[in-house]
């Protein structure tokens, strides 16, 4: 049987989206793609101003400065990708660090380190593989999700400390949590933290979109299943039934599918009123397109686009953090530096062009600063069986995309990031890749005109 690590790399090794702030014409926003080598960024002049404006007042970088991390955290990325699928088992994560994007890989076997700075890359030899500490917070993620611990906020894999990170109120709490769990207490740093993360749906009202002419949310990133248009968003903000209406009211759709907690994902179908556009709201800064869903790499640049507090910008800590709610414990959601606030909820990530996640919850406020956490919207595709929309949207993958091609293999293979102009095999045939993107189950060449010609 598949392990959540196993499916927690699967994800991370293939795609992962964002979401949009707004409705304009449904905003629907968002595709996977990424390249296999090169830059994935859209040239400069179509970064949009205003995430270029936030990442100034956040990130305290002029226009090139942000220009150039964006490029270098793109690049960082697809090597990132590259070497965690030829390092295997030794793996053990890789994080940017400094104003320069500085990639570091982290290997248990000395022997990789030429492999690695031969990729571009700083090599660090550390004693635990990604693997290991991935299935001890498994562990943690199992017993949370029976019965979520008291006064244990949040926990993940620190990449860079190579350690699990428990955040605690009370020391003794996070032992109890790692005995019930069985993990060995080597593989863990205990942090005591006042932090009390919520989810961020709103009551009050606003503008984006509302739940049952009520609750409010911001609306996630487009999606078709077959040819039903609708988005995805936060599973906190609706139940399947509950009906939805946009920014101006007007009837929108219903939800068709939730799961909160355990995940944090939801999808709404939308009635033709509604346009799927491949944008992200800039909120009156102009509109980011979405070119991709590569996933960042720990310490990369993230903005977030929410209808309560527009854009705002900061860093990815880490991947894979499980955090606790009043409602249950959630597993699987990326923690990042970025300050959100109630009725943000479901609203973009985004790192460059590429598209992270949709907005889950965290602590603080944007007027003092906090911690958020997103929902990366892989697993949601796969699990309501969904296409993200973009130009050039391939057809649907399966129902379930855990199953195996139709055809004999080849060269082909999910989880990898292909350039355009690059050239596989499968069932026999050769292909060209027309536009760059991280293939995922389901999209096999044949499958997926709109990314492969046949030659």
């Amino acid at each position: 049987m598949e392990t959540t690590a196993l499916r927690r790399r699967a994800y991370a090794a293939g795609t992962a989206v964002v979401a949009v702030g707004a409705l304009a014409l449904a905003g629907l926003t968002g595709v996977a793609s990424a390249r296999q080598a090169g830059d994935t960024t859209p040239a400069a002049d179509r970064l949009s101003p205003g995430l270029i404006d936030a990442m100034g007042r956040d990130l305290g970088l002029d226009a090139g400065e942000a220009r150039a991390r964006i490029r270098d955290e793109s690049r960082a990325a697809a090597v990132s990708a590259a070497l965690e699928k030829s390092l295997g088992a030794d793996f053990a994560g890789a994080r940017l660090s400094g104003g320069t994007a500085v990639l570091t890989v982290s290997t248990t076997d000395r022997a990789d380190v030429a492999r690695i700075t031969a990729a571009g890359a700083r090599a660090e030899v550390v004693g635990h593989g990604l693997d290991r500490l991935e299935a001890a917070q498994d562990a943690l993620d199992a017993v949370a999700l029976e019965n979520a611990p008291e006064d244990v906020p949040s926990w993940y894999v620190d990449i860079g400390a190579n350690r699990l990170v428990v955040n605690t109120a009370r020391a003794g709490a996070a032992d109890a949590f790692l005995s019930a769990a069985g993990v060995p207490r080597d593989l863990v740093r205990i942090d005591r933290s006042a932090e009390q993360p919520r989810a961020y749906a709103d009551l009050r009202g606003g503008d984006a979109y509302y739940m049952n002419g009520s609750g409010r949310c911001s609306i996630g990133f487009p999606v078709r299943r077959g040819t039903q248009n609708g988005f995805v968003t936060a599973g906190h903000c609706g139940t399947p039934g509950v009906t939805t209406s946009g920014f101006d009211q007007r009837a929108q759709g219903s939800f068709q599918g939730s799961t909160f907690p355990g995940r944090d994902y939801a999808w709404v179908a939308t009635n033709t009123n509604w346009t799927p556009r491949a944008l992200v709201n800039g909120y009156g800064n102009g509109d980011v397109t979405v070119t991709g869903s590569t996933q960042a790499v720990v310490g990369s640049s993230v903005c977030r686009s929410g209808s309560t507090t527009g854009w705002h910008c900061g860093t990815i800590q880490q991947h894979g953090s499980s955090v606790t709610y009043p409602e249950g414990t959630i597993t699987g959601v990326t923690r990042t530096s970025v300050c959100a606030e109630p009725g943000d909820s479901g609203g973009s990530f985004i790192s460059g062009s590429q598209a992270q996640g949709v907005t889950s919850g965290g602590s603080g406020n944007c007027s003092q600063g906090g911690t958020t956490y997103y929902q990366p919207v892989n697993p949601a595709l796969a699990a309501y069986g969904l296409t993200l929309v973009t130009s050039g949207t391939p057809t649907d993958p399966p129902t379930d995309p855990t199953d195996p091609p139709t055809e004999p293999g080849g060269t082909w293979a999910a989880g990898t990031t292909y350039a355009a102009g690059a050239v596989v095999t499968y069932g026999g045939a050769r292909y060209r890749c027309l536009q760059g993107h991280q293939a995922q189950a389901g999209w096999q060449p044949p499958n997926v005109p709109a990314l492969w010609q046949r030659i």
